[in-house]
């Protein structure tokens, strides 16, 4: 044995465990002691469901934000939200209810809060009075359909990280011919001309005719105008792009430019259908242990 000496013991293999790195918990810095159970200013008015992350930093740095009394202008003040307190403009503020809203977008409108060109927001489809609420993800300006709003930033962020891969549903109308060698190419993968190799979950034929067809597109991952980049790279025009589907909530009958909450059945289908994903994914992500064992070949 290398570097063997005085005094020193080898053990035999089976008595050798590898050690899974995650199972290691080492000591947390006094740095990171110091901030545990904290959040940062702007974003607890933001987890509060005051208003978003963006537009919570701008009334802080405008000096409207007390943090126990003082003024505070740091967006990124540390603040303990359990016993904090909080006020804009003079007038505490404290955890409201949670809202989760569905949205049947229409198209020509932007998935944004403010538009420096004038145009049609997603807010105009919220009923005035409605506390501050925030689209998960986005559907670009030309895209319709299913759009969640909430004031529950966790839920929000769960809803959007890449590991919960909720499958998105789309109805895709395409200028050309459909046949299998398409459905083929959507889902073992396509490269844009950027170079990023793209793929959809699944697809199928919904209806077609001589000059257009129908598909059905689903998604698991969000990449920027995912379904758009891959049917160009095929030569393909996208006609209309509708989202009829976020993992079991379905758009079903909601009228163009309609808002609604969700039920409290929707919303916990949703949330079981995550917990699945995430957990689905840690075990993917888990390393197997190996253990040596006596006779085994090294």
């Amino acid at each position: 044995m290398e570097g063997k000496g005085a005094g020193s013991r080898a053990f035999p293999a089976s008595r050798l465990t590898c050690i899974n790195p995650r199972e290691v918990k080492l000591p947390a810095k006094k740095s990171q002691r110091k901030t545990v159970g904290r959040v940062g200013l702007a974003r607890a008015l933001s987890k509060l469901g005051y208003c978003s992350r963006t537009q919570a930093a701008e009334v802080i740095r405008a000096g409207r934000v007390t943090l126990n009394g003082k003024v505070q202008r740091d967006p990124e003040a540390p603040v303990r939200l359990k016993t904090d307190r909080i006020a804009v403009d003079g007038r505490a503020i404290e955890a409201g209810r949670k809202i989760y809203l569905m949205v049947n977008k229409p198209r020509g409108v932007v998935t944004t809060a403010d538009d420096e060109k004038g145009r049609s927001t997603i807010y105009s489809c919220v009923p005035e009075g409605m506390p501050w609420v925030a689209p998960i993800g986005r559907l670009d300006m030309a895209s319709e359909g299913l759009l969640l709003l909430t004031n529950d930033s966790e839920w929000a962020a769960r809803i959007a990280a890449p590991e919960t891969h909720l499958d998105k549903t789309y109805h895709v109308r395409v200028r050309g011919t459909a046949d299998e060698t398409l459905l083929n190419a959507l889902t073992s993968g396509t490269r844009t001309a950027e170079g990023e190799m793209l793929r959809a979950k699944s697809a199928r034929i919904v209806r077609r005719g001589d000059r257009n067809a129908w598909l059905e597109i689903v998604l698991d991952e969000g990449k920027n105008r995912q379904i758009r980049r891959m049917l160009d790279s095929l030569g393909l025009e996208v006609l209309r792009l509708v989202r009829i589907a976020i993992g079991p909530l379905a758009l079903g009958e909601l009228d163009k430019g309609a808002c609604r909450p969700l039920t409290r059945e929707e919303k916990s289908s949703l949330d079981r259908a995550m917990s699945l994903a995430e957990g689905t994914s840690r075990t993917a992500r888990v390393p197997t242990r190996v253990r040596t064992s006596r006779g085994a070949n090294q």
